[in-house]
């Protein structure tokens, strides 16, 4: 069968060199099995489909909660939104867990599903994932072509 000709905006794997050095050699982990580092699950910057912008998407399960930064404190020049959803399908704004989020220097201990704005130039992190009790969905996208050189 011929491809389609917008079968290449389609991203069905994760591409193992796109991770953050710390995530390459957890790709495809298996949840409940070996160190406790979450799930990465997609990535999309300009790299991946050229004029795309940064996304990534990851699933954060209970033995990943930890009072070490997943993301230290830094700046883009673009506009990112960064979410964190909870999986009790009873109670959808509840996170099971707990997440702090810096912005600007302000101390944010989120217990709920949320969504955060970060305008460019704007200070954020530490992001610190303490307590999961189920597993959660985080899922980011920044306006820039490219996570850490911005565009």
């Amino acid at each position: 069968m011929a491809e389609l000709k917008t079968g290449k905006y389609i991203i069905t794997n994760v591409k193992a060199d796109k991770l953050f050095p710390g995530e390459k050699k957890w790709a495809g982990r298996v949840p409940g099995k070996g160190p406790n580092m979450p799930t990465h699950v997609m990535w999309l910057d300009e790299d991946v489909i050229p004029g795309a912008f940064y996304s990534e998407c990851v699933w954060i399960w209970p033995e990943c909660s930890s009072d070490e930064p997943a993301a230290e404190e830094h700046i883009h020049d673009f506009t990112e939104v960064v979410t964190f959803f909870g999986t009790d399908f009873e109670h959808p704004q509840e996170l099971c867990g707990e997440v702090e989020l810096w912005l600007d220097g302000e101390k944010h201990v989120m217990t709920r599903s949320f969504l955060a704005y970060i305008p460019a130039g704007m200070k954020h992190c530490p992001l610190i994932v303490r307590k999961v009790k189920k597993p959660i969905f985080h899922f980011t996208v920044g306006l820039g072509g490219d996570y850490v050189r911005g565009k």
